[in-house]
């Protein structure tokens, strides 16, 4: 293992963990020697990933966490710190998009659900997140935005919009969380094939306008996004902050 990206002895909270790229980020960072809080809405649906971490020789717990509902987030964190006293590493990954359909036809219940997870809890999730660092030397958090927040997806406006405020959040948190030891990067992931997207990516019509935009000519792999989520979860990112780094085929430049 190389030293840079050797995570031993810390602790990495990651939602959405049950499946696609939270999975997948998990398991890498599990890998790589840290003690992964494997989360999601229901911790039943954590416990195979958890399963399949332990089986290769990791270290793993799943914990329950809704990040839309305020009271679950602070329940979570007490929850780390009775347990570990410490957090390391947070990658804010769980994310909704109820609406897909005109802008104009997305109707209250969804915008506000929207906003409420994409938004508010990767705020709420990262402002506790930095604290809890701060109090044993600093750490890495790494939000999973998304190239929507660059150029709105069609029929997703809503989701494009707090995927965009999430980039905005990156950098604020970055610029004001540098002096208390905690870096703060976003992840931009392009076309992957996730449960999250499957939707869109298993419509032949859409997949093949997609890829008319992709240089690389193909969807990503959740596994394809984790090596990146580890350079910033590693001391092999110690003097990056701010970042958003496109993990996309060469979307955003085509």
């Amino acid at each position: 293992m190389t030293a840079m990206f050797d995570l031993t002895g810390k602790v990495a909270l990651v939602t959405g963990a049950s499946r696609g790229i939270g999975e997948a980020v998990a398991k890498t960072l599990a890998a790589h020697g840290a003690y992964v809080i494997v989360s999601s809405r229901k911790a039943e649906a954590c416990e195979a990933v958890v399963a399949a971490i332990t089986t290769a020789g990791g270290k793993a717990e799943a914990r329950a966490c809704h990040i839309g509902e305020m009271a679950q987030i602070d329940a979570l964190f007490a929850d780390i710190v009775a347990a570990h006293g410490r957090l390391d590493i947070l990658v804010n990954n769980a994310a909704t998009n109820p609406h897909f359909g005109h802008i104009t036809e997305t109707d209250v219940s969804a915008f506000q659900k929207t906003v409420d997870v994409n938004i508010r809890g990767y705020f709420f999730m990262s402002s506790a997140g930095a604290r809890l660092m701060a109090k044993t030397g600093g750490g890495s958090i790494i939000n999973v935005a998304s190239v929507n927040g660059v150029v709105p997806g069609a029929m997703q406006g809503i989701y494009s919009i707090t995927k965009a405020a999430v980039i905005a959040m990156t950098k604020s948190f970055a610029q004001e969380c540098a002096p208390m030891g905690v870096r703060v990067n976003a992840l931009l992931p392009g076309a992957t094939d996730t449960k999250f997207a499957s939707a869109l990516f298993h419509n032949p019509v859409i997949l093949e306008k997609a890829l008319t935009r992709i240089p690389m000519k193909r969807i990503a792999e959740p596994d394809e996004m984790a090596g990146t989520v580890l350079y910033l979860a590693s001391n092999a990112s110690s003097y990056t902050t701010g970042a958003a780094i496109n993990v996309d085929g060469g979307y955003l430049v085509s």
